[in-house]
């Protein structure tokens, strides 16, 4: 006999109302947050500074400071959110942005500000996106039910890919058409609707979950990221290897305007397509890379070098086609690399260790996109945007051949197909929230750090 078919369930965003609101919530604040970043750099490059300004080092600096409070702010981050409500994190962090956004955008009415101005909105946006991102993770329990946890996770992952697309899009398109007002004045309206949002939501399971935050008794201290690392050779080469990676493959955010301004003379829609090029390759990416054969080092070093190969693309073919195309490929091996390994560090990290170690190698990877925008910014003043191409393509394999190479000295766990095709967060409750907080989570873990 034939049991009857299950009913099909609607979709989790669908289902819970609560979850559902924040979810919107957490569109409207990582699209104002890259719509900002992206469009602000494109004002620095082919707005703001003339032909003999130092655009390359004003953009790499913006950069910079949009990305420090990510890495500088990351124990007082914890020590908050820990502390304090969830909803009043989520809504005070939106509210904040939202005024600052709002009186930046008041100030770009009524006189054209200095650049300096739009650094400190960057800093300010960027502490308050660095509070509301971990926070919104670590709420997911206190949203849904347990057994919509992973369901819920995958929504907030997907979102974050989708809503930096959006964002990066956006935000050269309204630079080009309404300057620096119409970027803080979008940022302002989303973050704000964003806080009335979520102070409008009651989280359901709130209480449930402080009742059980408690440790349980006779349940194993956590390790230190330190002593986590002694014992894992194999992560902590390959978390070596990506850090390495991570400083040329992230200067491809001061590459790309460059590029556009100075090689395709073109303007804020042609560095719309080439974002667009790499969020849709990194999504792509992430689908598939579960798919490919051969151990997560193989394919990591494979994935590197052909990385490698496209970035270089546009230092020897300049046009716009095969800028695209060439970020295209870039993103999807970004996308391949952060399932393959952050699935396996999901395998290899012990339960009790996962907040402490995704949060440390969020950090540990983050830190290094300060320096490469400094560091590429710099160089782009000195030299040509297509030399910058081969300079990323040149770094980057070496790393590739060390990655490679290191899987053939150090042993790692076998890796099954069900474990390789493993979302970040499939292990338990803790373990769905820390990997999740790289940021688009493939592309801010591994190797290519996310600008937000």
């Amino acid at each position: 006999m034939t049991p009857a078919a299950a009913p099909r369930r609607l979709p989790v965003v669908l289902r819970n109302r609560a979850f559902g609101a924040v979810w919107v919530a957490q569109i409207l604040t990582q699209a104002a947050g890259r719509m900002f970043q992206v469009g602000v750099v494109w004002w620095l490059v082919g707005h703001a500074i003339g032909a003999d300004g130092d655009r390359g080092l004003a953009s790499g600096a913006f950069l910079a400071v949009s990305t420090l409070p990510a890495v500088a702010l990351a124990p007082l981050v914890a020590t908050v959110i820990a502390r304090c409500p969830r909803r009043t994190v989520l809504g005070s962090a939106a509210a904040v942005a939202g005024l600052v956004a709002a009186a930046t955008a008041g100030w770009t009415c009524a006189a054209s500000p200095p650049t300096v101005v739009a650094y400190g909105a960057a800093l300010l946006l960027a502490g308050c996106q660095a509070l509301f991102d971990p926070c919104l993770t670590t709420s997911v329990p206190e949203l849904v039910d347990d057994a919509d946890i992973e369901a819920a996770t995958g929504f907030e992952l997907a979102t974050q890919s989708l809503a930096g697309l959006a964002g990066g899009l956006l935000g050269p398109l309204v630079v080009d058409a309404w300057e620096l007002t119409g970027i803080v004045s979008g940022c302002a309206g989303a973050y704000l609707a964003a806080a009335v949002l979520v102070s409008v939501t009651r989280f359901p399971r709130a209480a449930a979950v402080a009742d059980d935050a408690g440790p349980a008794e006779g349940a194993p201290a956590r390790r230190t990221l330190r002593r986590i690392l002694a014992d894992h050779r194999y992560i902590r080469r390959v978390l070596l290897c990506f850090t390495a990676a991570n400083v040329f493959t992230t200067a491809v955010y001061v590459v790309m305007p460059l590029y556009t301004r100075s090689v395709l003379h073109a303007h804020g829609a042609t560095v719309a397509a080439l974002e667009a090029g790499l969020g849709v390759g990194t999504l792509l990416g992430s689908f598939t890379g579960a798919r490919l054969p051969g151990k997560a080092t193989t394919v990591g070093g494979a994935c590197l070098a052909l990385m490698a190969a496209a970035l270089g693309t546009p230092g020897l073919v300049a046009g716009q086609t095969a800028a695209v195309a060439a970020l295209t490929v870039a993103g999807w091996c970004v996308g391949a690399i952060g399932v393959r390994f952050v699935a396996l560090f999901q395998r290899m990290v012990p339960a009790e260790d996962k907040p402490g170690f995704f949060a440390m190698m969020q950090a540990l990877l983050g830190a290094t996109f300060p320096l490469s925008s400094l560091v590429f910014g710099a160089l782009g003043d000195v030299l040509s945007p297509r030399a910058l191409c081969v300079l990323q393509a040149v770094g980057l394999l070496p790393v590739a051949v060390v990655l490679w190479w290191s899987g053939r000295r150090t042993e790692a766990p076998p890796e099954s197909d069900g474990a390789a095709a493993a979302v970040p967060g499939s292990a338990s409750g803790s373990g769905s929230g820390s990997a999740s907080a790289s940021p688009e989570s493939a592309t801010g873990a591994v190797p290519l750090g996310d600008a937000r």
